[in-house]
């Protein structure tokens, strides 16, 4: 337990506040994990309550990367992480409903999934960022690694 709860929330208030928007995604991506994965550990344990609070949990992360998704910038990925999200979603309310072990299973394999192809895509990025701009920094810097460039889903 933390003795001071008020300072852990200001420092993901700030994290949240000041984190570019490629690294808020895999954020939520994070979030996401680990509410399924609190879920999951108390639909074994049966304490319904907790099962439920944490796969709502869960869910709200999952609409809000759903929300995130811009269209107008690659239509068909757009749809087809649209569906991913829904599936997702849909495994997450089943699991809460029913308590259902492999439903939160099959949620859990998807995120983890997509988080780490995010993972690759802002590597990706970051390798490209680099060799666009190799005497922009110094040998051995890691001026880049924190500002990512815009990700548009065109990759």
């Amino acid at each position: 337990m933390n003795p001071n709860p008020s300072v852990s929330q200001e420092y993901l208030r700030n994290a949240v506040l000041t984190a570019p928007p490629e690294q808020l995604q895999l954020m939520l991506y994070d979030g996401a994990i680990r509410f399924a994965t609190r879920g999951l550990e108390a639909i074994r344990v049966k304490d319904r309550e907790a099962a439920f609070n944490a796969l709502d949990r869960a869910q709200r992360i999952v609409i809000e990367l759903s929300n995130g998704i811009r269209r107008e910038i690659n239509p068909e990925l757009a749809d087809r992480m649209s569906a991913i999200y829904s599936f997702i979603y849909r495994r997450l309310v089943d699991a809460n409903i029913r308590q259902d072990e492999q439903a939160v299973e099959d949620a859990l394999r998807i995120l983890r999934y997509e988080r780490e192809t995010w993972l690759l895509l802002l590597e990706k990025l970051k390798q490209e960022s680099q060799a666009a701009c190799p005497t922009s920094q110094p040998q051995g810097s890691n001026a880049t690694a924190d500002h990512q460039p815009a990700f548009t889903a065109e990759g």
